[in-house]
């Protein structure tokens, strides 16, 4: 990517997260003002970014590193401190060249399951990761797997229609596991590229929730052995440690691959990002920043960063 277009995506990310940036990137400007670095400024900066949601273990995690760098660096003035912060945070989000999301891209048609539960804002982001490949010229298959609720089946099917992708279904109450194996024979008779699995968000336990989304994971092998290549759990950026609670129980029982953030234009927090990171090691793959189809972008730590913080 070239210094302009960095510069501009950088812009319009800044845009979007107007809310995070007047409320967790302007107290921690706040917190580190002028003035001496000391135990004081350590515990003020600690409180605050447990407070935007980035959690106590990963706080802890992040303020020992930025005292290691106060001793190594020899610094003293508490403004020195921000571009530490800015910098530790990069470390502590970005992921290896080999990520999982690369290594599995290789794979024809691709299928990814996107997970989570009901209110995350699933439905849309199955849209927008549709109207991505479809930029990328590529022919893409929804699989409106979510027969547990009716009006999921109608929401896709518009949403489908509005970024240019097919979609398989059946009727409500069929058998998930049964549409996410028909999307994928469709997708291999119509030499399609990609294939996005929508799936239930709330069944009548969580048990049975997690057995059904076990059970398309299954069926899926028939026709790939490797499929899903892809788990992407779609988070709601507002929901803070909440959202982590549900990171934990899928992650556990599904092996997710990477995660999608959402609303993150609507939170004044923030720190959630870095905290899903650190907590499961699992990347951030997109992050959500708006309503429309274009309002979905790949997650870069260093841009992501610069937006939040910089002028």
């Amino acid at each position: 990517m070239n210094e302009k277009n960095r510069v501009g995506i950088i812009a319009r990310l800044r845009t979007r997260l107007s809310k995070a940036r007047e409320g967790f990137a302007k107290r921690v400007r706040n917190v580190l003002r002028k003035g001496a670095i000391d135990e004081d400024v350590f515990e003020e900066l600690e409180a605050t970014l447990i407070q935007a949601d980035m959690g106590v273990k990963t706080t802890h995690q992040l303020v020992e590193k930025m005292r290691e760098r106060v001793k190594s660096d020899r610094l003293t003035d508490a403004e020195q401190l921000y571009t530490v912060l800015e910098e530790e945070l990069v470390a502590l989000m970005s992921q290896p060249s080999t990520d999982a999301h690369s290594a599995v891209q290789s794979a024809s048609p691709h299928v990814a399951l996107v997970i989570g539960v009901n209110g995350v804002g699933k439905t849309t982001t199955i849209a927008k990761l549709a109207h991505m490949h479809r930029l990328d010229g590529k022919k893409v298959v929804v699989a409106a797997a979510d027969t547990f609720r009716a009006a999921a089946i109608e929401q896709l099917e518009i949403w489908a229609q509005r970024a240019g992708a097919d979609i398989v279904k059946h009727k409500s109450g069929a058998d998930p596991a049964a549409v996410a194996y028909d999307a994928l024979a469709a997708a291999i008779a119509r030499k399609c590229d990609q294939v996005i699995i929508d799936t239930a968000g709330r069944l009548h336990t969580k048990t049975n929730l997690m057995e059904e989304l076990k059970k398309i994971k299954r069926v899926l092998g028939k026709l790939d052995p490797s499929a899903p290549h892809e788990v992407l759990m779609v988070l709601d950026a507002t929901t803070g440690q909440n959202a982590l609670s549900q990171a934990r129980l899928f992650t556990e029982a599904l092996g997710v691959t990477g995660i999608i953030l959402t609303k993150l234009d609507g939170t004044a927090k923030g720190g959630i990002v870095v905290a899903i990171h650190q907590e499961f090691g699992i990347p951030v793959k997109f992050i959500g920043v708006g309503e429309s189809l274009d309002d979905l972008k790949p997650f870069a730590p260093t841009e992501f960063v610069k937006a939040l913080f910089e002028d």
